[in-house]
């Protein structure tokens, strides 16, 4: 059995524990390093940090994983593309990620997916296969066992086979290869516990107001504000990491000076569309002008996406409008025999990438720049690093505290390639005890994929509700895909704070069902409420504010620019609201 550190269990009464270390701190015994950013980025600097025996903390203004990093595509892949840039070292590092994130460290998270690659043309053969064939020798070279089957052919009638709704005349047959997905809240998440297990203090909803310096000018620390109580305090720390994505120049600012590193924010979106409306056992990706479509074969879904265009609205809210759809739906539907239309979405979500942008300000004083992404040091004391994309959300975090630590590293070398996050040691005997679990509550095959999945090895903790309690062991009315037990362990052991937090981040729930979820809504608020104490006023607050943002979503996503979504958007207002 998977036996958790009691530490690992995120909740209010550990956040409280991690601002009160975090208070304590002083000049003379301040943190070995503050994180400030709670994305996959911010997870995985915390998780190297605290594992080469810093004391560190992280902050983040929302909830984990509130921006980019729950609006991806949920792929973990080596870039195909950067092939056509020759950049093979860059392609072989991601491989080298993906793989072990496959293998090692969060088998449970991380899945194996199929590709099909489109031919138009017989001549497009030979190339895109040497690309692909090149793709997998990479792979081949990562440490390790293989983890990904090798690549095939298939003639046109081959691919019709497994793509079904593959229009006939859109392609003269295909080239499958493997890539990864990933549940990219959930690892997120996980990471942020994994690095609490090992003594992290982690607290969301606590936001950076000012970077503190000592009097020859070195960053030793900042001013937070807990957005959920209102109080302001100083946090002591020798090195603070800025890992905030489209908010990077925001957050240095704080700092004073000019220096740092630019970030342009590109909006991308995603549709959700249900498994059996499109009949296929792979995945597609397409050319499109713009950039790389990806039909992604996704549980009970199909997510398709994405755009790439210029964001220049506020960073928080983004939405998907009325012409992404069209976009997105106009170019699926070019190779799609039976097309979509706006009736099959049931979801739909959106996200910022930070682009990183070539030039390093000036009064910068070093850096370290991949084609990926950039580590700076604006101020002493104060490291940055923006770019990058989840597959390598590992080597940026070694990086990053690498950076910071400056010679002090070679005597604390990073040692993350070694620990698996939690979920992934004892999962092949978790598995084998599932069919018990399957014969004692009555979940079906695909249920208890779906636990192993988000849970891995301490799906044994999900059996623990359910044997104390066997209503838990039942399924959401109005999300059936949930069990009411992982509603309760979200409030229990992943931080919930607010009701928002267990339908966007703990869940799926907000895109996965047509209506946001708002048919289960009552259900779910009242095990929140149970859990976390609510008086009725406060549930009904919750209630009001997600039902609130499930209607501007919906209402913006019928507008056609995203000045107009944006201001149907910023009708709901949040309940924790960044300053």
């Amino acid at each position: 059995m998977s036996a958790t550190s009691p530490n690992s269990t995120l909740s209010p009464e550990s956040r409280s524990r991690s601002l009160e270390a975090m208070k304590a701190t002083t000049p003379e015994a301040p943190l070995d390093v503050l994180v400030i950013g709670g994305g996959v980025t911010g997870a995985g600097i915390v998780l190297d940090a605290v594992t080469r025996g810093l004391d560190t903390a992280i902050v983040e203004a929302q909830d984990w994983a509130s921006g980019t990093s729950s609006r991806s595509s949920k792929l973990v892949h080596g870039g195909l593309r950067y092939l056509q840039m020759l950049d093979f070292s860059l392609v072989h590092e991601a491989l080298t990620e993906r793989d072990l994130l496959l293998n090692k460290l969060a088998p449970h998270l991380v899945k194996p997916v199929p590709f099909l690659f489109p031919l138009i043309k017989q001549y497009e053969r030979p190339y895109i296969g040497a690309g692909i064939m090149l793709y997998d020798i990479l792979a081949s070279l990562a440490p390790g066992k293989r983890a990904m089957p090798f690549h095939r052919h298939y003639s046109r009638k081959g691919m019709q086979k497994k793509f079904p709704s593959l229009r006939h005349d859109a392609a003269v047959g295909a080239i499958e290869y493997w890539d990864g997905s990933v549940d990219d809240a959930r690892l997120v998440l996980t990471l942020v516990r994994t690095a609490a297990s090992y003594g992290a203090h982690a607290a969301p909803r606590t936001q950076v107001k000012e970077l503190t310096k000592s009097p020859a000018g070195r960053v030793n620390g900042a001013v937070l504000k807990d957005l959920e109580t209102g109080e302001t305090f100083t946090v002591h720390a020798r090195h603070v990491i800025n890992s905030t994505g489209v908010w990077t120049e925001e957050t240095e600012a704080l700092a004073g000076g000019t220096g740092g590193l630019k970030v342009l924010a590109s909006k991308g979106i995603h549709i959700v569309v249900p498994r059996d409306r499109i009949k296929g056992t792979s995945g597609l990706i397409l050319q499109t002008e713009k950039s790389v479509l990806f039909v992604i074969p996704w549980s009970r879904y199909w997510i398709i996406g994405t755009t790439d265009t210029p964001w220049k609205q506020e960073l928080q809210h983004p939405v998907a409008t009325s012409a992404d759809i069209d976009y997105v739906i106009e170019h699926a539907n070019a190779v799609l025999a039976d097309p979509i239309s706006r009736e099959d979405i049931v979801g739909t979500f959106a996200g910022l990438r930070p682009l990183l942008q070539p030039e390093v300000k000036e009064g910068t004083s070093s850096a370290k720049v991949s084609r990926e992404h950039t580590v700076a040091s604006p101020t002493p004391g104060f490291t940055v690093i923006a770019g990058g994309k989840l597959t390598t959300y590992r080597v940026m975090a070694e990086d990053a505290v690498d950076f910071a630590l400056g010679a002090e590293a070679a005597s604390k070398p990073s040692v993350t390639t070694n620990i698996p996050l939690l979920g992934a040691v004892g999962l092949a005997a978790m598995k084998n005890q599932t069919r018990a679990y399957q014969q004692k509550f009555g979940w079906s095959k695909q249920m208890v994929e779906h636990l192993l999945h988000r849970y891995g090895s301490m799906i044994n903790e999900i059996v623990a509700i359910c044997n104390d309690d066997p209503t838990m062991a039942k399924p959401v009315k109005g999300a059936e895909a949930y069990l009411r037990a992982e509603i309760h362990y979200a409030v229990t052991r992943e931080g919930v704070i607010h009701l928002e937090d267990v339908l966007l981040h703990r869940t799926r729930i907000n895109y996965e069902f047509a209506d946001r979820g708002l048919s289960a809504l009552e259900e779910i608020a009242d095990i929140a409420a149970n859990t976390l104490g609510w008086d009725a006023e406060t549930r009904s607050v919750e209630l009001k504010n997600y039902r609130d943002r499930a209607a501007a979503e919906e209402a913006a996503a019928a507008e056609q620019d995203d000045a107009s979504a944006e201001q149907v958007r910023l009708q709901a207002s949040d309940l924790s609201p960044m300053e």
